[in-house]
């Protein structure tokens, strides 16, 4: 790649390459399986309200190559807001020249402008590679246990 590629919001017009890089995503986690309607739908509940979150695609001549998506919440343990981060992906092409670490960076500087106290995140237990990068950006294996409880259907 000649210029490295651009990180700012996503917008509607991303929501196809997203859904693209969610399904690889979803496909290396034992938990979710690709559902390209319900990641459109969240995709675009994410965009339409930034108060909910936001969104950031690495971007190479408009084609979408990474991705992270950030999403808001108040603790009251810390009394103000904080964030989750979600879905950091990058393209098999893209992987290797730092886009995972730069979406990150990106990712954690937004949410510190929007005044979060604190970020979150999940990650597999067995994705040694993703830990290792946010190990690098400070972030810590914390004594909580993730519990989750599917609602509907």
């Amino acid at each position: 790649m000649e210029h490295a590629p651009s990180i700012g919001l996503a917008t509607p017009a991303d929501i196809p390459g997203l859904c693209d890089l969610l399904a690889l995503l979803f496909s290396q986690e034992a938990e979710f399986a690709p559902d390209r309607a319900a990641s459109e739908r969240g995709l675009a509940a994410i965009i339409a309200d930034p108060a909910r979150g936001h969104v950031l695609v690495a971007r190479h001549n408009a084609q979408p190559l990474g991705m992270i998506s950030i999403l808001y919440g108040i603790s009251t343990a810390l009394g103000g807001p904080v964030a989750t981060l979600e879905d950091l992906v990058v393209a098999p092409g893209a992987r290797g020249a730092g886009l995972g670490t730069r979406l990150m960076e990106h990712a954690i500087a937004h949410a510190r402008a929007q005044g979060c106290l604190r970020l979150t995140l999940l990650t597999d237990g067995d994705n040694v590679d993703a830990q290792r990068l946010y190990k690098r950006e400070g972030f810590v294996v914390s004594g909580m246990v993730v519990m989750r409880k599917m609602l509907g259907e």
